[in-house]
């Protein structure tokens, strides 16, 4: 994230290999990210990275 700056943008795809390997990490990350805190497809990755380190 340092190399790119703040402005980079992460979509929850981003945690996933290409392939549908983990169909159940992959519906509870679409959870937390789309139902759960209602976010766009991409967000700036300083926020998740807060939001997680938040425990939110």
């Amino acid at each position: 994230m340092q190399q790119k700056g703040e402005a980079v943008g992460v979509s929850f795809y981003a945690f996933f290999a290409n392939k549908n390997d983990d169909p159940e990490a992959l519906m509870e990350a679409a959870t937390w990210w789309i139902q759960t805190h209602r976010l766009d497809h991409f967000e700036k990755a300083v926020k998740i990275r807060q939001m997680v380190l938040d425990g939110v």
